[in-house]
């Protein structure tokens, strides 16, 4: 086991480079599943839920290499176990997205209810009643979901909330589906843009990328491919926070604007001023401290929930009064008893969180519950007094890649023990 230490009060300044994203990833790797020949995918992310996902596709028979440029082959064209085992599926609720790729193809699948963050009740009804319109058979016993169809056949689907994973899970099995799927009140995360256009590379057919109500005619085959997975926009707005409540400046090569304007909104009304390319984003605090923000968390283009632990430590130390409310997930305010370790002013009502901002938080010994609430500590430990103790890191290096190794090039003082 591994824990973080940091010392806290110093300025982050430098540049650093953003990872690709997890969430754009992690549904392109399963999409290689319905693929004839390999995908060869650059700017993937060195995190343990890609790691955990590629396990997962050798046990069902895929064969992946790391190539010494940093791509990664992945060849799931022909799959010997159509199994989604509960040994790995129970660390990664990401799993399930083994599902519609699996029946789609082969016409069976067998995979274990997910398991994953515990931040709330993420069900997985919404994947299976699309995959039933689609002309599934579905059976759930023994924590296993139980797939068959001997076609998928192409429908209208409403979901009746949005939903990122079923609607990247539907869109992949309706690629090879017979005739016209189209899914209406689908997710528009750029995540989801991301893996439509890759599938679309693929020999897919799907209009309509990017807004509400995906159109996907099916195809026969899918072919091998290369593509280049974007950045992570959420990593990107964690170090951006980092710079903004250390009073920094710092320059995140790799990163795209245009996906994340509601997070760049947020930190230009604390203060910040942002400077944007193409390829790029630089945030610079000017020596002044960040002044506190509302948040209201909601599906895209709206504020994210991934976000929102790291802005509640932006107001954790800004000045004056702030509301959170979390509007995605029920159980998402985890954090808030190890902030209130070190010092914060934050009390609860629902999904409603209530910030009066302190001078100045407290080193203390905190343990982290979920990846974001993880990153959370970390942001607060670099401005409290003292050395921040993190336990259970385990949760950070789901979805930050080389998180010590980036803050130390930006001028923290940040350290892996083991314990």
């Amino acid at each position: 086991m591994h824990k973080l230490t940091i010392q806290g009060g110093r300025a982050l300044k430098g540049t650093i480079k953003a990872a690709g994203s997890k969430n754009s990833s992690l549904p392109i790797l399963f999409s290689s599943i319905l693929a004839d020949g390999p995908l060869t995918l650059n700017n993937t992310p060195h995190l343990s839920d890609i790691s955990t996902t590629l396990r997962l596709l050798m046990d069902m028979g895929a064969e992946f290499i790391l190539e010494s440029n940093g791509a990664l082959f992945i060849d799931s064209s022909k799959l010997t176990n159509l199994v989604a085992d509960y040994n790995l599926v129970k660390t990664m609720r990401a799993s399930i997205l083994a599902l519609g790729p699996m029946l789609a193809k082969y016409g069976e699948a067998k995979v274990s209810l997910p398991g994953g963050c515990a931040i709330g009740s993420r069900p997985v009804n919404l994947h299976l009643q699309a995959l039933e319109e689609l002309g599934a058979t579905i059976e759930v016993k023994n924590g296993y979901i139980f797939a068959k169809a001997k076609k998928l056949i192409g429908k209208n689907i409403y979901f009746d909330q949005v939903s990122v994973t079923a609607t990247e899970n539907i869109v992949m099995a309706a690629t090879l589906a017979e005739g016209t799927t189209i899914l209406h009140n689908s997710a528009k995360e750029p995540e989801i843009y991301d893996l439509c256009t890759c599938l679309n590379k693929m020999g897919a057919k799907i209009s309509g990328i990017g807004t509400s109500t995906l159109t996907i005619k099916g195809v026969k085959h899918l072919n091998g491919i290369q593509y280049s997975v974007c950045p992570d926009r959420i990593e990107v707005g964690t170090y951006l926070v980092a710079a903004a409540i250390t009073k920094g400046s710092i320059t995140i090569n790799n990163a795209k604007a245009e996906s994340m304007k509601s997070i760049l909104d947020k930190l230009t009304e604390a203060g910040a001023e942002i400077t944007v390319t193409n390829n790029s984003i630089t945030l610079d605090m000017k020596g002044k401290n960040p002044k506190a923000v509302n948040i209201d968390t909601n599906t895209y283009p709206n504020f994210p929930t991934d976000m929102q632990a790291q802005l509640m430590v932006l107001n954790a130390i800004a000045p004056g009064n702030s509301i959170v409310v979390e509007t995605i997930f029920e159980n998402r305010f985890m954090h808030v008893l190890e902030l209130q370790r070190m010092g914060a002013d934050i009390s609860l009502s629902g999904n409603t969180a209530y910030i009066t901002g302190v001078k100045k938080l407290q080193s203390a010994p905190v343990m982290a519950t979920d990846l974001r609430a993880s990153a959370a500590l970390v942001l607060a430990g670099l401005v409290a007094d003292g050395e921040t103790h993190i336990d259970r890191i385990y949760h950070i290096d789901r979805g930050y890649e080389c998180i010590e190794s980036k803050l130390a090039l930006l001028g923290a003082k940040v350290a892996r023990i083991e314990t």
